[in-house]
Formats: C-alpha cells, structure tokens, sequence
C-alpha cells in the first residue's frame, strides 16, 4: 500500500519574469508588471509530497524530520529573502516563474529521495496562483 506524505514550508522572494531576447515593449506584454526592472516579491508557500510503501518497522513513508531538515538545507535557506534573478543560481538564465522555480526546487529535492518513492512539487506563488510538478 502507497501513501502520501507531505510537509508545508514557506520562503520569501524577489523575482523579475523577463526574457532578455525580447524588447522592452514585449516583455511588457506578455509578463505586465511581473517584468519590473526593480523586480517584485512573493511569499511563496511550498508543499512537498512524498508518495511511497509504509516502512513496516517505522510506519514512516520518510521520517518528516528528515524532510523538514532536507527543505530547510536544500530551498529555504538558498531560496528565503533572495532576488532569485540575481542571488540563485538555477535562475541566472531560467526565467523564474513559477512553473520553473517548482521544477528547480523537484530537482534539488529529487536527488535525496528513495528510488521506489515519487515526489511532488507544489508551489503557491499566491493564494490563487499554484503550480504542481511530478518530475519528467
């Protein structure tokens, strides 16, 4: 029997939706304000969803202290209070929307998780606003 297990995090962050091969008229168009040369922030809210069998000795998918410690290290603490643009690395030539920060943050993730667990990614750029990414 699968289950799913999931753990609810939050990070703060600046972002500009641009891209460089457009003009300023353009990026206008298709980002509006989201492609403010100052930039703008969210408080993102993050749910991470590990899908696999229960642990017949732990009754634990993951131990959620292990998953709580693993999203600190590996995205709050490089995402919390950045300028992805300019300060994150998986941005400094991905347009930072939200569909491409929840896959850098599945990819970060991934690695870490048992080869027979699924993960799930799902990201709240506001209340109304989410995305959700599987993997490939």
């Amino acid at each position: 029997m699968r289950v799913t297990v999931s753990r609810h995090a939050h990070f703060n962050a600046a972002h500009r939706l641009h891209n460089p091969q457009w003009d300023a008229e353009k990026n206008r168009s298709v980002f509006g304000k989201c492609t403010n040369p100052r930039y703008h922030g969210h408080n993102y809210e993050l749910i991470v969803h590990v899908n696999g069998k229960v642990d017949s000795e732990t009754g634990y998918v993951v131990d959620m202290k292990w998953l709580a410690d693993l999203i600190k290290a590996e995205i709050e603490d490089r995402y919390d209070h950045k300028n992805l643009n300019e300060e994150v690395e998986e941005f400094k030539n991905l347009n930072p929307t939200a569909e491409n920060i929840a896959i850098a943050i599945w990819h970060r993730l991934n690695p870490h998780i048992q080869e027979d667990h699924s993960l799930k990614i799902t990201l709240y750029e506001t209340p109304r606003n989410f995305v959700s990414y599987e993997g490939h």
